[in-house]
């Protein structure tokens, strides 16, 4: 029975780190590195290495090289068929096609994963991963997280999955044993996270400070591009977004965009809902909102002169306004994304 704890002086947890042609290099090796660092950790204080508290092990269907989806090579280090029990299982990003993911692309992965969460082991997955893991249908009826570009897809393909794209790390299951982090970069919490739960807070610390990783403690709200949904078929109800697109800025849109889509208050109102799963308004406002981002980043202008700009005359509702779709403050935002100063082209 895999163990959920590292003790000092026992054997180092195991974790089978997946690697799938669809797998991301960088965040494979990235995860892959840093859980096995504690060798090279710098611990005040500490004069010899300290046992190190998880053996990381890249696997797949069979041992041997394989190319990734950036066509750059791995070594897989043993093959599933010789492990009958991990304690972690860490599914890395993976890179979908065109047409999404394609289900039982790898059906003796999902099987040897089914069986080892029941012989105990934690399923985490980093970024996309968890398209593979959903596969189990272990996660059904349970929350999770996924990068947010892809939250439509997997919505699409795993409907019994409620997913938080704005989440960081969501952690579920009757033992806290699905694990899944949202965009990209977060597998710095997902690893940050499974070594403060496994090794402490203290090595949890070390290895942020090593590595100059951070928890994404303000959530991936601030960094979600607001995208209209748009396949929806309804084609009045396009026409008021293709319109509001690009007049989102001026007064009272709401009845210019009743009126290029040709239909009562009432129906409008209904069918954009159904059709965007927004209420007119709050799609106008996260038109305007995102268009204040961009300013935010790429401008020098005020907050409230951006107020007036995305079509607000009272900055005081749109700080207040930009904190609820965003998470941050408009000043907050603008120190977060705007390009550095040493990063700036000159000449």
């Amino acid at each position: 029975m895999p163990r959920d704890t590292f003790e000092k002086g026992s054997e180092p947890l195991h974790v089978s780190l997946v690697a799938v042609p669809e797998a991301v290099v960088s965040t494979l090796s990235g995860i892959f590195d840093v859980m096995n660092a504690f060798a090279i950790l710098p611990i005040p204080g500490r004069t010899s290495p300290a046992p190190p508290p998880f053996r990381v092990e890249i696997v797949g269907l069979q041992p041997g090289p394989l190319q990734l989806a950036s066509r750059v090579p791995v070594t897989v280090q043993r093959g599933i068929s010789e492990l009958d029990e991990t304690d972690i299982i860490i599914v890395p990003s993976l890179l979908l096609g065109p047409d999404g993911w394609r289900k039982g692309t790898h059906p003796e992965i999902v099987d040897w994963v089914a069986a080892m969460h029941r012989r105990g082991a934690l399923l985490c997955s980093a970024c996309s991963g968890l398209f593979l893991l959903a596969e189990t249908g272990l996660f059904d009826g349970a929350d999770a997280t996924v990068h947010f570009g892809y939250a439509r897809t997997f919505e699409a393909a795993f409907p019994a999955v409620p997913i938080r794209p704005e989440r960081v790390l969501v952690v579920s299951g009757r033992r806290e044993e699905l694990i899944t982090s949202g965009a990209s970069m977060t597998w710095h919490d997902l690893v940050l996270y499974l070594i403060g739960r496994h090794a402490g807070a203290t090595a949890a610390q070390a290895v942020a400070r090593f590595f100059a990783l951070q928890w994404h403690q303000d959530g991936l709200a601030p960094y979600i591009v607001f995208e209209g949904r748009n396949n929806h078929g309804d084609v009045a109800i396009q026409a008021a977004q293709d319109w509001v697109a690009a007049h989102f800025a001026v007064a009272n849109p709401l009845e210019e965009m009743i009126r290029s889509a040709g239909l009562g208050e009432r129906t409008f109102k209904r069918r954009f809902t159904g059709a965007t799963g927004l209420s007119p308004i709050a799609y106008v406002q996260r038109l305007r909102v995102e268009d204040a981002k961009r300013r935010l980043e790429r401008t020098e202008a005020s907050v409230d002169e951006i107020s007036w700009q995305v079509g607000y005359e009272e900055p005081a509702f749109f700080r207040r306004l930009f904190k609820r779709v965003t998470g941050l403050t408009p000043g907050n935002y603008r120190r977060r994304f705007r390009i550095p100063d040493y990063a700036r082209t000159h000449g």
